[in-house]
């Protein structure tokens, strides 16, 4: 049996009422699911999709993405892309 660590909730607390109420649980049949259908999991998807969490991480990771196939283009190439000067008139 897992046992749960109870925290002691201070008697000042304004929401005291409410928290010991604890999580409403809703069937499938009553008013608050009529008027509030659940979400399906792509429509919540699509929601999200367009929020960035961190700001500029993908324009650096693109930004690094470009330096790393610049430097494997350079290494490809012989002598650093220089003339090797082996067929000259």
């Amino acid at each position: 049996m897992k046992t749960v660590n109870i925290v002691e909730i201070p008697a000042d607390f304004r929401y005291k009422k409410v928290y010991l109420k604890g999580k409403p649980v809703h069937d499938n049949f009553d008013s608050f699911t009529a008027r509030h259908p659940r979400m399906d999991v792509g429509r919540r998807a699509k929601i999200f999709a367009p929020f960035d969490a961190l700001r500029g991480f993908s324009a650096a990771i693109l930004a690094e993405q470009g330096k790393a196939e610049q430097k494997e283009r350079e290494k490809e190439k012989p002598h650093g892309g220089e003339p090797c000067g082996v067929y000259k008139d």
